[in-house]
């Protein structure tokens, strides 16, 4: 599914901006199949309504295990093309070569819980500035999907990015997405080479308000939560 993406482009991206947008790789039926699921309560372990936690305003559910085939596929893909850059940037060997030798260490250390999700908007809804952070494991990146067509279900609703850096104002990324794209973004912060040595910029991310419509996105976590 991914073997024929720009991996060298995509890490100079990651490297350069903290975020990649890969091409649409999920085709309309698959989309319109995820998002189909939202309404069956039996697939996840949780809802959220972010309003009532000051989140902003929409709601999101966490799949429940065992993930959709499709889900399990994409998360287990991803992070195998994810590790080699994930553990450049950490300097080290901190991350296995396989999503079942990475959870194996997640579930060690108390997160059992399955993270990735789905998210529903409609008009008016966003998404605060956040980090998905669950426990004291945390894979460097992570994915999100738009599972609906930009210009035709909704508009607005930009998957937003924010980095700040040492000693520096905050800079911002408003990132338009097509159905079945994606973007790969920092979780928590990157890697920054300057003229002293390396140093890490923080990370955050959202989704700007929505004008109209409904937009549905399926976020692709690889550490679980406690």
């Amino acid at each position: 599914m991914f073997a024929d993406l720009a991996w060298p482009s995509i890490e100079a991206s990651l490297d350069a901006q903290g975020f990649a947008k890969l091409p649409p790789i999920l085709a309309p039926g698959e989309c319109e199949s995820i998002a189909a699921l939202y309404q069956n309560d039996a697939r996840f372990r949780s809802r959220i309504d972010m309003a009532r936690f000051r989140f902003g305003v929409g709601e999101y559910k966490y799949f429940a295990a065992p993930l959709p085939a499709i889900v399990q596929t994409l998360r287990e893909d991803l992070y195998a093309r994810l590790a080699p850059i994930a553990n450049r940037w950490s300097r080290g060997d901190a991350y296995p070569a396989t999503l079942d030798g990475f959870l194996r260490r997640c579930h060690a250390a108390g997160q059992t819980r399955p993270t990735p999700l789905l998210l529903s908007y409609s008009a008016g809804g966003y998404n605060c500035l956040h980090q998905d952070i669950y426990g004291e494991l945390a894979f460097p990146l992570q994915v999100v999907f738009v599972l609906s067509r930009l210009g035709a279900d909704y508009t607005g609703g930009e998957f937003l990015l924010v980095e700040q850096r040492p000693r520096a104002q905050s800079r911002g990324h408003a990132i338009a997405v097509e159905q079945g794209a994606a973007v790969v973004f920092a979780t928590r912060e990157r890697p920054v080479t300057g003229t002293r040595g390396t140093y890490r910029v923080v990370m955050r991310h959202g989704v700007s308000t929505l004008t109209t419509g409904a937009r549905m996105s399926l976020g692709i976590i690889f550490h679980d939560a406690k």
